[in-house]
């Protein structure tokens, strides 16, 4: 059987396994929906097995094709793996490591390491990718990234966890708020106003922090608005749509009409964490896992 499945079964399969829509497939996949459903009837003749359920307006997976599906997307990543491993190999590349990170890593803690370990294995090529929390260890789940940088520490048993980073949150405020540096005294100051904050099911160590902060002035915030994007989060304080506690480190003092003060004498510190597969195989990751730990 397995020597009758072609590689663009797996592909044809998977699109519209995504979709789950014949039109959409086809049109993701650059062919004519009549193609697409010949070869998807032809890899459920050679499996024996009915992969979708098909109904005059939609189509499912069966249970026979969840399960399909498991081992298909399995196989195509490791082709692909493979070829790339292979590609990089022909060029003179010795490994490759996929690196997820939440936006805040970027901006003070990650550019150094990345260039000092640039500079000391320049023949490991990095793949670097801006994600949420979740996102990131759903990518590791599946193999698709070999590192994340994340602000939570609740994470799968298979997974190691390991902190690299502290640094203290920052008040962030409209640029002509009353408050400022010099008459600011602690939190219960802004017990009144409106919070734009990231979302609890993003990040909810770090979510229960900003709430610790607050819960020390003897107040829970009022939530307005949430986004787990600085540049959003900015812009709606400039609108005066409320105040917002972000890491340090992702600080922007000239794209917006807004002011920091820093929290540097609250106990409260955000926190940030390297995560990776316990039984990942890239040879190049303990290389990296070397700097880190260094």
């Amino acid at each position: 059987m397995t020597n009758q499945i072609e590689f663009r079964h797996l592909e044809y399969f998977l699109v519209l396994s995504d979709t789950l829509h014949y039109r959409k497939a086809a049109e993701k996949l650059f062919i004519s929906q009549s193609a697409l459903s010949q070869q998807i009837q032809r890899l459920e003749l050679i499996v024996g097995q009915e992969l979708f359920v098909r109904t005059n307006r939609k189509v499912n997976l069966s249970d026979s094709g969840k399960l399909f599906r498991q081992e298909a997307a399995i196989i195509v990543q490791q082709l692909n793996q493979s070829m790339e491993r292979w590609q990089l190999a022909v060029e003179g590349i010795r490994g490759l490591i996929r690196i997820g990170f939440v936006g805040s890593a970027m901006q003070h803690y990650l550019p150094t390491i990345i260039k000092h370990f640039s500079e000391t294995h320049p023949k490991i090529k990095f793949y670097l990718e801006d994600l949420s929390n979740q996102a990131q260890l759903a990518a590791l789940e599946k193999g698709q990234l070999d590192i994340g940088f994340v602000r939570a520490n609740d994470i799968p048993s298979t997974m190691n966890l390991q902190s690299v980073y502290k640094e203290h949150f920052s008040l962030v405020l409209p640029e002509n708020h009353p408050i400022t540096a010099n008459n600011f005294v602690n939190m219960g100051q802004l017990a009144n106003e409106s919070f734009i904050l990231f979302p609890n099911t993003k990040s909810q160590m770090y979510y229960q922090q900003i709430l610790n902060i607050c819960g020390d002035c003897g107040f829970s915030p009022t939530i307005s608005h949430r986004s787990i994007h600085g540049p959003t989060i900015f812009k709606l304080v400039e609108s005066g749509l409320g105040i917002s506690i972000v890491p340090q480190s992702l600080k922007d003092e000239h794209n917006y009409k807004i002011r920091f003060i820093d929290l540097v004498d609250v106990p409260h510190q955000t926190e940030l964490f390297a995560v990776w597969n316990k039984d990942n195989r890239n040879g190049a990751l303990p290389f990296f896992l070397d700097l880190l730990r260094t």
